[in-house]
């Protein structure tokens, strides 16, 4: 599972020209299912990604968490993550997970970041036609890898 996380001072993400979700302060993640990921890859991407020390503290440190500032996110799945660009210059994502699989993952990963969080947070639609709008803030952005843990 791939995550890139942008710590933002304001998102949002629209479907059909509706605002889906809006946030101020936090983090917005675009999130890749692969069709070997499972609950232990969610479980342990939520946790570092709650606790990751990326916002200023009042010395202009990144030292705060997003527990620590109290901030929002926003979850949206991108299957574009799990490109393979090697060969010729179309993309390939025979690497992102299908729908009957990525989508119960992709709930199940809201879920735990919102059980670690302690709160809602605002999400795209699967599989639907986004717009999403940031600014990001740093510009801090980070990508992150379940296959890769260290």
């Amino acid at each position: 599972m791939r995550v890139v996380l942008q710590r933002v001072t304001n998102a949002s993400v629209s479907i059909e020209n509706k605002v889906n979700a809006e946030i101020g302060l936090g983090l917005l993640l675009l999130v890749g299912i692969e069709a070997d990921d499972t609950s232990e890859d969610i479980e342990w991407l939520c946790r570092k990604i709650v606790n990751m020390r990326i916002f200023n503290d009042e010395d202009e440190v990144m030292n705060n968490s997003l527990l620590d500032v109290k901030g929002d996110a926003i979850i949206v799945s991108q299957f574009t993550l799990h490109a393979s660009t090697k060969k010729g210059n179309r993309p390939s994502y025979i690497k992102a997970a299908k729908p009957d699989m990525a989508i119960p993952l992709y709930e199940e990963f809201i879920t735990s970041f919102e059980k670690q969080l302690g709160k809602k947070v605002g999400t795209g639609k699967f599989g639907a036609d986004m717009k999403v709008q940031l600014l990001n803030d740093g510009p801090v952005t980070i990508l992150m890898d379940s296959k890769n843990k260290s």
